[in-house]
């Protein structure tokens, strides 16, 4: 049976409060999914873990599919080009392992509640 593991990846910042809020998230996907799969945090640069890391991690964990999920709002560049790639080349150094990279976050309406509920 396969393990499946969700690598919530950011941006990255220099400022270690916003790249706490990804691992919050990500332990809120966790409990969320409540069935066992592996959520790990990464950050597309500026900050630690990379992607190559949490990728690692997800495998050490014994993951044997990886979804990479953007964390981001847009279908930018970072999210079609810069994530894919950098999934990919993390993917390559571990043979086996299935991966698969989704788009990012977008246009949901679970987004437009939040943007309702924030607006009060």
């Amino acid at each position: 049976m396969a393990m499946r593991a969700i690598l919530l990846i950011d941006h990255g910042s220099r400022r270690a409060e916003s790249n706490a809020q990804l691992g919050r998230i990500a332990r809120m996907v966790a409990d969320q999914a409540g069935d066992g799969t592996i959520v790990v945090p990464a950050h597309m640069e500026q900050a630690a873990p990379d992607i190559a890391a949490g990728f690692a991690e997800c495998v050490a964990r014994g993951a044997t599919e990886v979804i990479a999920v953007p964390y981001l709002l847009a279908q930018g560049r970072h999210a079609t080009e810069d994530i894919p790639r950098l999934v990919a080349e993390a993917a390559a150094t571990h043979p086996g392992v299935a991966f698969r990279v989704t788009e990012a976050l977008g246009v949901h309406p679970a987004l437009a509640a939040i943007v309702l509920e924030r607006a009060g």
